[in-house]
């Protein structure tokens, strides 16, 4: 089974040396997301809702560049640097995955790249079943 490097210019580029989501048969993994616009390439002000409302954004992107889709998401890991923030960032969550929601963690971390508030990478099955 060959590995497919999935890119698109509707979220951010890698900040390092890693790719935005990786297929392997009928799975996608992407990498965590953080709330950079990939318009200008920087993160955005605003506060942990802001964040993640802007990590869903570009993880939706990703998955929909793959041919997949939040829909067919069947595992995230959300990352916090405070678990204070664990209901703000379920409410924004909750919107985006309003049924049969994945199955999820979340963990707090001491720190994420660039300041980040909130990280989430997730696991999607292809439509197309691979």
């Amino acid at each position: 089974m060959q590995k497919q490097i999935i890119a698109t210019t509707n979220a951010p580029a890698a900040v390092g040396p890693y790719s935005q989501a990786v297929r392997v048969g009928n799975l996608l993994y992407t990498a965590g997301q953080i709330a950079i616009d990939p318009t200008i390439g920087k993160m955005i002000d605003g506060d942990v809702a802001a964040q993640a409302e802007r990590v869903l954004k570009n993880l939706s992107a990703i998955l929909d560049a793959a041919g997949s889709g939040l829909d067919h998401v069947i595992k995230t890991t959300v990352f916090l640097t405070t678990m204070d923030d664990y209901a703000t960032v379920n409410a924004v969550y909750g919107r985006y995955f309003t049924i049969n929601p994945p199955a999820r963690s979340a963990v707090a971390v001491t720190a994420l790249p660039l300041g980040a508030l909130v990280e989430i990478e997730a696991v999607a099955l292809m439509p197309d079943g691979g």
